[in-house]
């Protein structure tokens, strides 16, 4: 594939930086937009791109973004509120500014990545707007669209791997309701990146909607007993009934670390079985070297994470970047941080200890740290 300049919203997130970093590997030409630009000097590949501000809510601002960009091929849609009020809506309407200025700048292709969308007529909030942002990306006569669906998406710092790992790691009982057991085709964070970056080969790839998954089908419920036995931990799953997905969306926010309402529209995505359906990307592009990753090779290069570092300098892409989300990584992680944070260097080494602490006791610490300093007024010293 030869080189094309591509523009890639949404860069400062989890798919988005380690994008990023693999078309930069890849020999592209890259240029990141954000609301706010100056994100990006807190990442690895600052230096090496170009960078635009861009607010895809905005008509004016998104044409602005085409016009400072300069001439580009292919864009990369990537941006989406999920978990925030009104995000159906809003979602739409920066989907349908970006198809817009991308036409009149003279776009070729956009290529989103978005989720599988079963067929069933109640489907989640989520689920659904994935469906109408494809619909909303295209315009006549504008840039061709390949829409990738993806579902679980694992590897350490993806919001659905780190809502897994804490249900894993603070329950000793892990609760299995009914669609628990519904199908699911997860695929690893590194063949996503490969599928992406396929995608912007407009002579290889046509337009069109094609689900990316990995080698198997698992349930939910399996795959956290998969991440137990790779974590090493004891877990035993219990049954339980009449426990709905929307009951357990209003209290994740309460029991996880994650962002109430992103951990609680994605919870009510597992009401439906997530099998890929719309298949055909292998006629057009190969697997990568060595083939797809299965479930437990992904979790085991997630869990074995060491220290974050920058996203172009990570030695594998399921590994932590110092840029993912602060409440990612596990509990353990984020005590070891905050007893390095306020003991003095020469206690750090047996911090390493921390790791024998059991996973709910971990859990309710984290919790009660994290509450303590979100207490604390900004500039004290904690």
């Amino acid at each position: 594939m030869k080189p094309v300049r591509t523009l890639v919203t949404g860069a400062t997130g989890y798919v988005g930086s380690r994008l990023v970093t693999a078309l930069l590997a890849d020999g592209h030409d890259v240029v990141t937009a954000s609301r706010d630009p100056s994100q990006f000097a807190d990442f690895g590949w600052h230096d090496d791109v170009a960078s635009v501000a861009l607010d895809a809510h905005d008509a004016d601002s998104a044409h602005r973004a085409f016009a400072d960009a300069g001439a580009v091929d292919v864009v990369y849609y990537l941006v989406h509120g999920i978990g925030e009020p009104g995000f159906r809506e809003a979602d739409n309407r920066a989907a349908a500014n970006v198809a817009a200025a991308a036409k009149d700048a003279g776009v070729r292709r956009i290529v989103y990545l978005g989720g599988f969308v079963p067929d069933d007529e109640s489907l989640s909030e989520h689920l659904t707007s994935r469906a109408e942002v494809a619909a909303a990306l295209t315009v006549d006569d504008g840039p061709d669209v390949v829409w990738l669906g993806a579902a679980m998406i694992i590897g350490a710092g993806s919001t659905s791997f780190e809502m897994l790992r804490y249900v894993a790691d603070r329950f000793l009982l892990l609760p299995m309701p009914d669609w628990s057991a519904n199908p699911i085709d997860p695929i690893s964070i590194r063949d996503v990146l490969h599928y992406l970056v396929a995608a912007a080969d407009v002579d290889a790839v046509p337009a069109g909607a094609y689900d990316i998954a990995g080698p198997e089908t698992t349930t939910y419920g399996d795959l956290l007993q998969t991440y137990a036995r790779v974590a090493g931990i004891w877990r035993a799953p219990v049954a339980v009934y009449g426990v709905d997905t929307c009951l357990v969306s209003r209290v994740s926010g309460a029991v996880l670390p994650v962002p109430g309402g992103l951990a609680g529209d994605l919870i009510e995505s597992l009401d439906h079985p997530m099998m890929a359906s719309k298949l055909g990307i292998s006629e057009h592009v190969a697997e990568p070297p060595g083939g797809l990753l299965g479930v437990e090779d992904a979790m085991r290069r997630a869990v074995a994470s060491p220290h974050r570092r920058p996203v172009n300098a990570l030695d594998d892409m399921h590994h932590l970047a110092d840029t993912d989300p602060q409440w990612a990584g596990g509990d353990t992680r984020r005590l070891r941080q905050i007893a390095g944070a306020v003991t003095p260097s020469v206690v750090r080494p047996v911090l390493g200890l921390l790791g024998l602490v059991p996973g709910p006791v971990a859990g309710a610490a984290r919790t009660g740290l994290d509450t303590v300093i979100g207490l604390v007024p900004k500039g004290s010293p904690a």
